[in-house]
């Protein structure tokens, strides 16, 4: 990767003019934001449209009878931008909004030998390295023409659906089963910085999950085989070539809107195990809850969870509905500040769009990391950061192409509605206490 780069910061200063020329009216037609005043180019975006047109709009009823909801706008630097998100499974009269907004807030890629660093979102303009799409890579599905502000049309967006496998399976003392496949809905880019292909994946579950994940994918560069102090891998013939080892750390800003209010409230839980006590046969577990009323950096533990909860509805068994957050796998980077936690919950800025390298000016001592917008206050209208990071550290089989590794979480439904919405018209009556 590093000729790529290097030959990428050398023209860093092109890419300056560029978002000048942005300013100045160049992304006409790019989407339903409006292009930034002349002058302005690293002002924070305005506020989206409450709505978008048909172009921008993305609508899936899936085989389960759950439909999804959304608009997308394009960005030249975090890519595809997707927000006004509602979840609607069958028996809900109404579509349930979630999410004003879901987008990538950065790829923070450290080389291991300490000579390289990099921000891909803000450093290399990441929505401007949009690829086309081949039918072949959107099986059964439509790749919409994409407008990124100051680059050429590209047919870049796919939005699919795919079989995930089984939803339930349940056989009661009758002897009847029920089973149900589960079907999601894909939307994706892919996203080329230097010798690595990024594919964004957004993923919308007929159970109400969304998962988001980075594929990152490509090639290796062969200019990086040159790791000769022990810190990277052996890689063709002999061990004359060593891939220099990175990591990848990947952070998404989301901003909830449960039931169509920002104002939801954030809740940790914590699970501490007993060995077994007097009368007790077996060891105990004890579960508490931490109302997170601040700011907050935090870490993922042995059973440690987090949810956002709405405060403007309830299902129909009268429970607050909230969405629970769900890391996948990670390797922490320590390295930085802003990489020495897992997930971060600030109150709502406009200027804070960047988990680094942060281009808006937040006002003196605002800081351009999310670990610098940490500091007490109270939260009201809280946005989660999620860094979920991966530890590359190449093989062989990474050439060529590079195999794609994936990383990412999910936000799960929990009290979204009363039952599992894929529930059998059989089992409807089976809520709570069953006779």
């Amino acid at each position: 990767m590093s000729a790529r780069r290097i030959s990428r910061a050398r023209t860093r200063a092109a890419l300056g003019l560029t978002l000048a020329a942005l300013a100045a009216g160049t992304a006409a037609g790019a989407g339903p934001a409006a292009a930034e005043p002349a002058g302005q180019s690293e002002a924070a975006p305005a506020a989206p449209a409450a709505d978008c047109s048909a172009a921008f709009r993305i609508e899936e009823k899936l085989v389960s009878g759950t439909t999804w909801r959304m608009c997308w706008r394009p960005e030249p630097r975090e890519g595809i931008v997707l927000e006004d998100i509602s979840y609607q499974p069958p028996g809900e009269a109404r579509p349930i909004k979630v999410l004003n907004s879901a987008k990538l807030a950065q790829i923070h890629v450290p080389y291991d030998d300490g000579h390289s660093e990099f921000n891909d979102l803000t450093d290399y303009f990441f929505g401007k390295g949009l690829l086309e799409m081949s039918p072949g890579e959107c099986p059964g599905g439509t790749i919409k023409t994409v407008k990124v502000p100051g680059s050429a049309a590209v047919k870049g967006l796919c939005t699919t659906t795919r079989a995930r496998g089984h939803a339930y399976r349940y056989q009661p003392d009758t002897g009847k089963s029920y089973q149900k496949q589960g079907r999601d809905l894909l939307v994706y880019s892919v996203n080329e910085v230097d010798w690595y292909e990024y594919i964004t994946e957004w993923r919308f579950s007929d159970d109400g999950t969304i998962s988001m994940n980075v594929g990152a994918t490509g090639s290796l560069s062969p200019h990086d085989y040159d790791a000769g102090d022990g810190r990277g891998w052996p890689i063709g013939k002999g061990a004359e070539a060593r891939a220099t080892s990175h990591s990848h750390n990947v952070f998404w800003k989301l901003d909830f809107a449960l039931d169509g209010s920002s104002k939801t409230k954030i809740e940790q839980y914590d699970s501490t195990v007993s060995p077994p006590g007097q009368g007790r046969p077996g060891p105990s577990n004890k579960t508490t809850r931490t109302k997170v009323a601040k700011e907050l950096a935090g870490d993922i533990k042995n059973m440690r969870w987090w949810r956002v909860v709405s405060t403007a509805g309830k299902n129909k068994d009268g429970h607050p509905r909230s969405y629970e957050l769900v890391p996948g796998p990670t390797a922490k980077y320590p390295g930085r500040a802003f990489t020495k936690h897992d997930i971060y919950f600030t109150e709502y800025k406009k200027c804070e769009q960047y988990a680094s390298d942060n281009p808006h000016d937040c006002g003196p001592g605002g800081g351009r990391s999310v670990d610098k917008w940490v500091n007490g206050q109270t939260l009201t209208r809280p946005v989660v950061w999620m860094n979920i990071g991966f530890h590359h550290i190449a093989r062989d089989e990474d050439q060529q192409p590079m195999p794609v590794h994936w990383q990412g979480f999910s936000i799960s439904p929990r009290d979204v509605t009363a039952m599992n919405p894929l529930t059998p018209k059989e089992l409807a009556g089976e809520n709570g206490q069953p006779d």
